[in-house]
């Protein structure tokens, strides 16, 4: 108990921190990411992660989530707003051989990666800059969004799952990988630009294992070492990866490029909050 109320107090700090290192000073060589407000709605769509049935991989149950409104970017990050960072010695530099051309979306970035252009970007602008939820994602994508069921017998074999899964991706999979600038692969709805096009999106939701009875769906074990990406499909991704053909992928087609969206506000601190109650209770680890 000693323990846990020891992280409680760390964790209290860490966000005093966070909220005081929010006003630094203006943007310097670039500015701050243009956005659109999505309004508050209610999502319909299946849970993120591995929902097991009497040892079986099964599609993941529809829910409903009410989201709150919330500001994300037009476009995502570009190689120049995410240099700018590199220069200012605040995000790790990325491969020079992809997207040197300043139009172009930065890609081979991790979740790490990331979260440093998030943290640098806040500072300078006063704002709270941070990786969407899969749900806000999955709401700003609208049309966007892909079901990704399989829809197959409830206590289908796993390989069959992956053969499944793999084939449906790749039929659907666009061959042309080269990046296009910002703006290539058009717009939805809400006005955002290039979402499931090749370049994949982090998330800050993690990867989740849940059981599957009679009784609903319980969280079993919880991964925050592993992300879930958007795109033209729903993957997960082990944070530190920068390129998802070499590794790191979960099931299915493996994104072509990993790149980045941010949301302006929100609920960092209710998150925060949440998972300090979780830890009280016992529930969900840091991990």
């Amino acid at each position: 108990m000693a323990y846990r109320l020891t992280l409680i107090a760390k964790a209290g700090l860490f966000a005093a921190s966070l909220v005081g290192a929010a006003v630094q000073t203006p943007m310097s060589g670039a500015e701050a990411p243009e956005t659109v407000a999505i309004a508050a709605t209610a999502v319909g769509y299946r849970l993120a992660g591995d929902f097991q049935r009497e040892g079986r991989t099964v599609d993941a149950p529809m829910q409903t989530r009410t989201i709150a409104d919330f500001q994300i970017m037009k476009y995502q990050l570009t190689g120049a707003q995410y240099d700018v960072c590199v220069a200012d010695r605040a995000c790790p530099a990325r491969p020079k051989s992809r997207s040197a051309d300043p139009r172009l979306p930065a890609v081979m970035l991790s979740f790490e990666d990331a979260s440093a252009f998030a943290a640098w970007i806040s500072g300078k602008t006063g704002d709270n800059w941070r990786l969407p939820t899969d749900e806000e994602w999955r709401a700003a994508a609208g049309t966007r969004a892909r079901d990704d069921a399989l829809g197959l017998a409830k206590n289908a074999d796993a390989s069959e799952r992956w053969l499944a899964k793999y084939d449906a991706e790749s039929a659907e999979a666009k061959d042309d990988e080269r990046l296009r600038p910002s703006g290539g692969f058009g717009a939805n709805e809400h006005g955002l630009y290039d979402l499931s096009g090749n370049v994949w999106e982090w998330t800050d939701t993690c990867f989740v294992r849940y059981a599957v009875d009679p009784a609903g769906v319980q969280p079993v074990t919880t991964n925050c070492g592993v992300r879930v990406v958007e795109g033209a499909h729903r993957t997960y991704i082990t944070d530190f990866i920068r390129d998802a053909r070499s590794g790191g992928c979960a099931v299915g087609k493996p994104p072509a490029h990993l790149g980045v969206r941010l949301v302006r506000g929100g609920r960092a601190m209710a998150t925060l909050v949440a998972r300090i109650k979780d830890i009280a209770r016992g529930g969900l680890s840091w991990i």
